[in-house]
């Protein structure tokens, strides 16, 4: 398909997305509330690619994440957790970046009708960051006023914020941008540094590598207190807080687990089980 009839076609359906986000083989639900819902903005989509209905099934459950592995082959950036899964026609433009400037479009400028917060598009970098990335910013320039951007020392808002995470090397070309499309995914170890939130906006980290806690018994004390107080200085730095690598398996300790997150104010819910996180936090208010 040339790209002009592609984009025609994609528009058209973002058209269609404006009413209602129609997945093959299940219920239409709304963009912008399921049956009048707000969008779960602390939702994240883990490995988003591996649905059924990459994008759209988050949608449908109103998450206000989603995750993308990419590749860098020759020119695409192809989408999937490893080499062997790597297919030509599943490109982040296909999966992702058109889709969402379709809906953008017949939203008006939100991904969610009536919602302006923007919508966060983790892009993991498999392969070398720096050359994935650059690579990745040529990509991004394709979709003018689609994208939050940093602009000479502001952040302008836009309807999807792109934060890189993966391969570290990315983050050298990235400093040296005085106009980015992109956002840093940081670390911990970035936590309490020089780097401003409107470089590295999300702090993310292995929850096993700084827990033992995993969902069974009581949650020791010291750990509670550790987990709210990266939280607390991550909020009054203006950053935000993501955990991956916590109990995914519907039960107590991942209910108890994400119980405690809650408490803390963490900004996103890792989880590849999208309905077991959509009931969880429209059981909690606020969220």
């Amino acid at each position: 398909m040339a790209l002009t009839t592609r984009r025609r076609a994609l528009t058209t359906l973002g058209a269609a997305l404006a009413v209602a986000v129609v997945l093959p083989g299940s219920q239409a639900r709304a963009v912008g509330g399921h049956r009048g819902r707000q969008p779960l903005l602390r939702a994240h989509a883990h490995n988003d690619y591996e649905h059924t209905h990459p994008l759209f099934d988050a949608l449908g459950h109103r998450f206000g994440s989603v995750e993308a592995d990419i590749f860098l082959v020759g020119d695409q950036l192809l989408i999937g957790h490893t080499v062997d899964d790597l297919d030509p026609s599943r490109t982040l433009e296909s999966l992702y970046l058109d889709p969402l400037a379709a809906i953008v479009k017949a939203n008006h400028g939100s991904v969610y009708r009536g919602w302006r917060r923007p919508l966060q598009l983790l892009i993991d970098i498999k392969t070398e960051g720096s050359s994935t990335y650059l690579e990745l910013d040529r990509h991004l320039r394709r979709y003018p006023n689609l994208f939050t951007t940093y602009v000479h020392g502001r952040v302008v808002p836009g309807a999807v914020t792109n934060v890189i995470s993966g391969d570290r090397a990315a983050r050298t070309p990235m400093e040296a941008q005085t106009v980015r499309r992109a956002f840093y995914d940081g670390r911990l170890t970035d936590l309490g540094t020089s780097a401003p939130a409107s470089f590295v906006p999300l702090i993310s980290d292995n929850w096993t590598l700084n827990f033992t806690w995993l969902g069974e018994g009581n949650f020791p004390e010291a750990e509670r207190q550790k987990l709210r107080g990266i939280i607390q200085e991550a909020h009054a730095n203006g950053q935000k807080v993501r955990f991956w690598a916590t109990p995914d398996a519907a039960g107590p300790a991942r209910d108890a687990l994400w119980s405690e997150l809650f408490a803390a104010g963490v900004d996103y819910f890792n989880t590849d089980d999208l309905a077991g996180l959509e009931v969880f936090l429209d059981a909690h208010p606020a969220s």
